[in-house]
């Protein structure tokens, strides 16, 4: 269920029933020369849809800007500053708890989010107003996305152009593949420049990667995508079925030893 699709008088049954929502989160920001500034907020909508329609679960509108300032040196980056961010999310989650929601899981898909969820969900639970917890696909399917691929890259490389194929094949540029992997950086976990005596000397993405992108974007192909968001969703959807048969006493904080 789509929640912006429903009049209001016929999610009154579904809050009665249920306390369980997805929050699709990701970013505008730029993706490389071949995809679209919407590619993180594109997928985490996909995926928290299809979930919602195999379960019946509540599907929020998405969060479509995140925390996004290590890609600011690219035309048409969006981001909002890491406090503000955490205050909306939580802010609008708190308009589910009015509601009876208890339970949510944050369809997450941009990877500056992760810290900033992580402390809205303890912040919700600490209160004792909710569970939250936060989803990234990639991470419910390491070993197929290391099958699938030789040089995924974290930002922009196949697995993104494999899903944003797979989704919407008309918003990537597939003749700009090569540029994207030959003005990018291709090995990323063997880049010498990523840690210096154990530190990370990095802040912005282009200081590692001229064009702002990882990976080999040449190994995508829209098969791929499929099979990673397929696989992807069926444990998006096992984690909320786990998450709705939890007894809410079993998700607040534990009592002091």
């Amino acid at each position: 269920m789509y929640l912006a699709d429903e009049a209001w008088p016929d999610l009154e049954t579904y809050f009665d029933e249920e306390s369980l929502a997805l929050v699709p989160l990701g970013s505008t920001e730029q993706h490389g020369p071949h995809l679209p500034e919407g590619t993180d907020h594109l997928i985490a909508e996909a995926f928290a849809r299809e979930a919602a329609e195999r379960t019946d679960y509540l599907c929020t509108p998405t969060v479509t800007v995140g925390v996004s300032p290590h890609h600011r040196q690219f035309h048409g980056t969006m981001w909002a500053d890491a406090p503000a961010f955490r205050d909306y999310v939580e802010s609008l989650t708190r308009n589910l708890t009015y509601h009876g929601i208890d339970r949510v899981v944050y369809v997450n898909a941009h990877g500056g989010n992760v810290e900033h969820l992580r402390e809205v969900g303890r912040r919700l639970r600490d209160s004792g107003d909710a569970y939250a917890i936060e989803w990234m696909w990639n991470d419910s399917i390491p070993d197929l996305v290391e099958e699938v691929f030789s040089q995924p890259g974290p930002h922009g490389g196949p697995k993104e152009t494999s899903l944003i194929q797979y989704l919407h094949p008309d918003l990537v540029h597939d003749d700009r593949l090569e540029a994207a992997r030959d003005g990018g950086l291709v090995d990323w976990e063997n880049h010498p420049g990523a840690l210096q005596n154990g530190a990370r000397t990095f802040y912005d993405a282009i200081d590692n990667t001229p064009n702002g992108v990882l990976g080999d974007q040449t190994d995508a192909t829209a098969e791929k995508g499929g099979r990673l968001f397929e696989a992807a969703t069926d444990q998006l959807v096992q984690l909320c079925e786990w998450l709705s048969g939890q007894p809410f006493e079993a998700l607040v904080p534990k009592e002091h030893v």
